[in-house]
């Protein structure tokens, strides 16, 4: 007869090969049992799920990704994401309301912001609030939540609220991988629902990334291509295929 523990065991192993990503709590309502019982399942198997940031994984997913330093990343491919983001920051028009995500690669559309545009921007990683609060012309929205530091960012119900409560009509995405067939991915789980969020409540969502990150598939999958109206890389817009 086959265990209750072993049968959670494989119930977890099946959600994970369909979903690849479950929030602790969700495979806790899955498996009918306490977040206690699915962590202590997890501790008990690390040959086969990894768990990080509230989130359960294949062990092979936690084990290879390579982790994301963001001093590190400032200086990787910049001459390829300052392209990107002059091709983008065409997509910006005076009184919109923007959002822009964390990581280095959309630093410098900020730069590309006309003096005369007056816009409000909506961020939640402190790199990106930094470079903002130096233009006069552009109001800041600063998202809430727990503080990140390996993406210098936040994330939680507090920002994932405000979010929901404005009128955005640009979100500038970036991403660690972009697959065509699987979709956009990053490095950390806390940065997923924020993209999820405002990719839900923006009237036009750009992926902007440079071609490095091509054909490379990260930790989270957060959004499939065809969330996106197009994607910017440092050769321009490249189109993306209708959803079914």
């Amino acid at each position: 007869m086959v265990s209750r523990k072993a049968r959670r065991i494989a119930d977890l192993s099946g959600a994970l090969r369909a979903r690849r990503v479950l929030r602790l709590k969700d495979a806790a309502l899955l498996l009918n049992v306490s977040e206690m019982t699915v962590r202590r399942d997890v501790a008990e198997n690390p040959d086969q799920f990894g768990y990080l940031g509230g989130h359960i994984v294949p062990a092979g997913d936690f084990w290879n990704d390579s982790p994301y330093d963001l001093s590190q990343a400032v200086d990787t491919h910049a001459a390829a994401k300052v392209r990107a983001c002059a091709h983008a920051a065409r997509y910006i028009r005076p009184d919109d309301t923007i959002f822009i995500d964390c990581g280095t690669t959309l630093l410098s559309l900020i730069d590309h912001v006309p003096a005369d545009y007056r816009i409000t921007a909506i961020c939640y990683a402190l790199n990106v609030a930094e470079r903002l609060t130096r233009r006069p012309n552009i109001s800041v929205v600063m998202l809430g939540g727990l503080y990140y530091a390996s993406s210098a960012s936040f994330s939680g119900d507090s920002g994932l609220e405000t979010l929901s409560k404005l009128g955005i009509n640009t979100a500038f995405i970036s991403a660690a991988g972009l697959d065509m067939s699987r979709g956009a991915s990053c490095a950390h789980f806390h940065e997923a629902p924020v993209k999820q969020r405002a990719i839900e409540f923006a009237e036009m969502n750009l992926l902007v990334a440079d071609s490095s990150k091509m054909g490379k598939v990260k930790p989270v999958l957060f959004a499939p291509i065809t969330a996106f109206q197009a994607i910017i890389t440092e050769e321009g817009e490249i189109d993306v295929p209708k959803a079914p």
